[in-house]
């Protein structure tokens, strides 16, 4: 039988490398420019923006081999390599071997009986959320939630009281998360060293952040006691029967400001859009509301113990990230040749997967764009590949916090949805904003509705 050799090429897009209708759209409009390929082009495709060779797989099995079966082939990409230069080497974006220690060291501080410790704060702080709103007030809904997940993430990882430097903690997020795209320009690095008011404000946002976890770590560090909090597992840590030392300072400041970014930015962005797809359809809404009132029938907000009674509060959060995936795409970088399905992706190229794409595939999500949290029920996630849908990527690389993000997602929205409905605000603009995370481009104006 003659054997299979993958051909070094894939269907794709042409046009112009730098000025051509395909670069532009890629760039203008890159949500619909990764759905228009998956549509054109099947589950393997390649184009080139300036001297990058970018190949866009799109079929779970494919996903997996990326992201899980082979990812030590496939590392970060150039915009989460000069990212570092903020983040350092935490677990977001360090590789190999040093990924690895770093993952053993922090896994027990999300282990299940800790994360289940962290609920009473997630409860707590959506109670002072909700004494804060008054019927019939408009707001911002997308910078009320990330003062919300700010102040959880600062208690429940660092027993720290961020609230109290909400303005300080919130303005050097927003400062990192908004240079975040600028990692990715060709010429970032000289970018970086010009005197541009971007720049220095990113430099300012870098050093008051560093500053504040620094403060807390050293606190740490003289009072000595395990907290039960996961900077307390980074402090303390020791890998057992190999014989390495606990984390030093800088190790400990990489894993710590990884965490407080994506440990409340993601969560944020991910309510932000479920309250505006439940304001657009009351019938989901309606149900939800009855599930809340049964198992919460007095009035209290949603505990640990309340998870396994609220499947469909569950269920609305998954099919908002399917809809509205926070983490949007993942880019890698090929570091040896690589067949997938008939085709070769070579050494040096960009791989991409795109969860954006992937979860409104119709062959998995049929009617892709309606909003239907019965997609996630037991059955129908069973029916399903298992990359269909894989909002917090996959992997040694899926985000160490999952458990903590889906817990506080459901917690969240449970206790301040049994007390209130969001409506958008008449006449305002939502445009899908594709940064680092999926954004509202207008921010997310809500009424709040007293029930």
């Amino acid at each position: 039988m003659k054997s299979h050799t993958p051909h070094p090429t894939a269907p794709g897009p042409k046009g112009n490398r730098f000025y051509g209708r395909m670069v532009r759209t890629s760039r203008r409009d890159p949500l619909s420019f990764m759905t228009m390929l998956a549509r054109e082009y099947g589950d393997v495709c390649s184009f080139r923006v300036g001297f990058e060779r970018v190949f866009f797989v799109n079929h779970p099995d494919y996903v997996k081999d990326v992201l899980v079966n082979h990812y030590d082939n496939f590392l970060k990409g150039n915009g989460k390599q000069r990212a570092k230069r903020f983040l350092g080497e935490g677990l977001l974006l360090s590789e190999g071997d040093l990924h690895r220690r770093q993952r053993r060291l922090a896994q027990p501080g999300f282990h299940h009986q800790r994360i289940a410790g962290y609920a009473s704060e997630m409860a707590a702080a959506s109670e002072r959320c909700s004494a804060r709103w008054r019927d019939g007030e408009e707001l911002d809904i997308w910078p009320e939630m990330l003062r919300l997940t700010l102040g959880i993430v600062g208690k429940t990882l660092f027993s720290a009281d961020v609230e109290s430097k909400d303005d300080e903690v919130g303005q050097a997020m927003k400062a990192a998360t908004h240079q975040y795209r600028a990692f990715k320009l060709p010429f970032a690095k000289l970018l970086e060293r010009m005197p541009l008011p971007h720049i220095r404000r990113f430099h300012r946002g870098k050093e008051r952040l560093r500053r504040i976890v620094l403060e807390i770590i050293e606190e740490r560090r003289r009072d000595g006691r395990d907290h039960g909090d996961l900077l307390s597992m980074l402090l303390l840590s020791e890998e057992k029967g190999v014989g390495a030392p606990p984390m030093m300072p800088e190790q400990v400041w990489d894993e710590a400001l990884t965490i407080f970014i994506a440990g409340y930015d993601t969560t944020a962005t991910a309510l932000m859009w479920t309250w505006f797809l439940l304001s657009q359809h009351p019938q989901a809404e309606a149900k939800l509301h009855a599930e809340l009132d049964e198992v919460l029938e007095d009035g209290r907000p949603a505990v640990f113990e309340d998870l396994r009674r609220l499947p469909y509060t569950e269920r609305v959060l998954a099919e908002a990230m399917r809809i509205y995936p926070p983490t949007w795409r993942l880019v890698r970088r090929a570091v040896r040749d690589f067949a997938v399905g008939e085709h070769l992706l070579p050494a040096g190229s960009l791989v991409v997967v795109c969860q954006y794409a992937m979860h409104r595939d119709p062959r998995y999500f049929p009617d892709p764009e309606h909003f239907d949290p019965e997609r996630f029920t037991p059955e129908a996630k069973a029916a399903r590949p298992q990359f269909s849908y894989f909002p917090f990527g996959g992997g040694p690389r899926r985000r160490i916090g999952e458990g903590f993000a889906q817990m506080e997602g459901v917690l969240l929205l449970a206790t301040l949805a049994r007390r209130w409905r969001l409506r958008l605000a008449p006449g305002h603009p939502v445009e899908v904003f594709p940064e680092h995370l999926l954004r509202s481009k207008h921010g997310m104006l809500m009424t709040l509705e007293k029930r």
